[in-house]
């Protein structure tokens, strides 16, 4: 495993091997089968690319009104617990008592993608952010603390994790592009990213 640091972002290159990346989509499995993945819309009125749905006290919607913090799915039920799976890379790369208390997952087919922006409709942003690459390659673009700006780009594979924390917190992010066929992880192909926040 490597780890470099682009403009405050952590990535650690090959933190899952191929056991524990089939290890961690076989317990999201289970989560989708209960909280099915959505396409939620923007407050635009226009359909966001990803597909995506969540794990624990809380997960992020979209809608017309806003983006926000929800307790519960699209269809009223609560979002299933965090698996104790994905739970151990937010423990190994933070070592903090504090845990998590959502898990986003966001599902990228090849056409997918995600334009730049903050995390910030958390409460406290002392927390890091963990985001976790399964299936394929997706090309991760980091700006800056405002929008504009030069920006630099780094594909991030299968197992690749990402700390973004400190002055990198609240740093503009998004993913351009996903490259069809780089993994055969997920058997229809596509990419999953987990999220793992503090929301309180």
């Amino acid at each position: 495993m490597t780890v470099f640091r682009v403009r405050g972002f952590e990535i650690h290159k090959g933190l899952l091997n191929i056991a524990a990346q089939h290890a961690v989509l076989e317990v999201l499995r289970g989560v989708v089968a209960k909280a099915p993945l959505f396409q939620p819309d923007t407050p635009y009125g226009k359909k966001m690319s990803v597909r995506m749905s969540a794990a624990g006290s809380y997960g992020w919607f979209s809608d017309r009104t806003g983006y926000r913090y929800v307790t519960t799915h699209p269809d009223g039920q609560r979002w299933p617990p965090i698996p104790v799976e994905v739970l151990a890379i937010w423990n190994q790369l933070t070592g903090l008592a504090r845990q998590p208390e959502c898990c986003l997952i966001n599902y990228y087919d090849t056409d997918a993608r995600m334009g730049l922006h903050q995390d910030k409709d958390e409460a406290d942003f002392q927390w890091p952010v963990v985001s976790v690459s399964l299936g394929d390659e997706g090309l991760f673009r980091i700006g800056n603390p405002t929008r504009g700006g030069k920006t630099e780009s780094v594909w991030l594979q299968s197992g690749d994790v990402v700390v973004m924390g400190g002055a990198a917190r609240l740093t503009y992010h998004g993913v351009d592009r996903i490259r069809a066929g780089s993994s055969t992880l997920l058997p229809k192909g596509g990419r999953i990213n987990l999220t793992l926040r503090v929301v309180e």
